[in-house]
């Protein structure tokens, strides 16, 4: 197996660096297209042999270092019982949302094996399809961020409700945390199960919080999923969205892996995450719109920062965008690795 991604999740420098991309499959290619047009998305989540397939589709066509798993973070909270479903131009809509103790009722652990199968099944093929090429990342959402969509009843830009929550009923809201927090070990720990060989959980709204808040109102929670998780033995990964101002603090979550956005560059993430820290990222997705020869220098950049850290992991600050060309995303994979070799 091509094992560097999981070499540098450990810690061990490796030449090349490993590369992957958040929203490696998706939108941007023909070949997710093509079998969008026959399915919708939970569709295509739910069904194994499709969710392979796509996820499949970038290790075949670009040569990444890592698969992740093709889902979404909000299928748990569907199986816990929200009523979750994709709107055209709006997102993801939960609905009704979770806003009242009596809205909490309707809400309850799982069981990964009887209520999320297809996402298990999905790794299975993934581990027998993959044949041991690289390695498969399993993943989930955080629970502020999953919280946040169940609170908010969809994506948001001001967070009031989740917040008014927060401050408001906080009794509340730690109820939330807490269960949506065990569905989330029960569910990274049947990924690991099923056969993912490492896991990263997405803090996407995170950000929006103080240093204060995101210690009491994330932070526990983080740590409580990867405590757990640890005697799994698999490298684990923590990915916070726009939070530079908490960097520091993310370096206390128990993760092996810190993820950064590209508001942050690597060598002044490194001032507050210290040397000895694994780091993955952090290109803006929107520089593979550069020519080749901006785009190799601002690659370069990035390799030449993390040669401080204790290791890194190429990615971009966030996923592919649907408007990239397929090619300016090979370009940019084949530019890393011959420019860390």
């Amino acid at each position: 197996m091509r094992d560097i991604f999981l070499r540098a999740c450990r810690g061990e420098r490796t030449a090349p660096v490993p590369v992957w991309f958040m929203r490696q499959a998706g939108r941007y290619l023909p070949e997710y297209q093509e079998i969008r047009g026959k399915a919708d998305f939970l569709t295509m989540c739910k069904t194994p042999e499709l969710a392979a397939q796509v996820t499949l589709q970038p290790v075949d066509l670009l040569g990444v270092d890592a698969a992740i798993l093709f889902s979404d973070i909000l299928i748990p909270l569907e199986a816990m019982g929200a009523g979750l479903s994709f709107v055209e131009g709006k997102g993801p809509v939960l609905d009704p949302p979770v806003r009242s103790d009596e809205d909490f009722k309707r809400l309850h652990p799982i069981e990964p094996e009887k209520d999320v199968p297809f996402v298990l099944e999905t790794i299975k093929i993934l581990r027998r399809q993959l044949a041991d090429r690289v390695p498969l990342i399993g993943f989930a959402g955080a629970p502020f961020t999953m919280a946040t969509y169940l609170v908010e009843g969809g994506t948001t830009k001001s967070f009031v409700n989740i917040k008014k929550m927060l401050f408001s009923n906080p009794a509340l809201f730690r109820k939330v945390m807490d269960l949506i927090t065990d569905v989330t070990i029960s569910y990274l720990s049947a990924q690991i199960d099923a056969g993912a060989q490492a896991i990263q959980l997405f803090d996407t709204w995170a950000g929006v919080l103080t240093r204060h808040d995101f210690r009491d109102a994330a932070l526990i929670y983080a740590r409580r999923i990867f405590n757990a998780l640890r005697p799994k033995g698999v490298p684990m990964i923590y990915f916070v969205y726009d939070g530079g101002h908490l960097l520091d603090l993310t370096a206390l979550s128990g993760a092996d892996v810190i993820g950064l956005d590209w508001r942050t560059d690597v060598e002044t993430a490194l001032k507050s995450l210290g040397p000895d820290t694994v780091v993955q990222g952090n290109l803006d997705p929107c520089l593979l719109f550069l020519s080749e020869d901006r785009l190799r220098e601002r690659i370069s950049e990035i390799i030449l920062q993390g040669l401080q850290a204790k290791a890194h992991i190429f990615n971009l600050g966030h996923g592919v965008l649907p408007e990239i060309p397929p090619e300016k995303v090979k370009l940019a994979i084949d530019i890393i690795h011959e420019l860390s070799a």
